[in-house]
């Protein structure tokens, strides 16, 4: 992996981690990419939802209902993030 992709996906992570932080009304959440949802007490289905639409519309990306079904941990998200955002 090259230094750029590392650093890419370290910013992508810190931008999603402040939309979690938003959306979850928790200022105290830290990600990084091994993070489930059991990880974090606020994330529950109907947030999951939110989390995805307010990462959306950020980064003006869309996912698939197959990707978002897929990712086992925010890592696995931030990997199809990466992918949409250098395309």
């Amino acid at each position: 992996m090259l230094y750029k992709e590392i650093m890419k996906k370290e910013e992508i992570l810190l931008q999603v981690q402040n939309i979690f932080r938003d959306i979850l009304d928790n200022e105290s959440i830290e990600l990084t990419g091994e993070t489930t949802a059991n990880d974090v007490d606020e994330w529950d289905s109907l947030s999951h939802i939110q989390l995805i639409v307010a990462i959306e519309k950020q980064f003006k990306i869309k996912f698939t209902s197959r990707e978002i079904l897929s990712w086992k941990n925010v890592g696995e998200m931030i990997d199809s993030m990466a992918v949409k955002i250098t395309c």
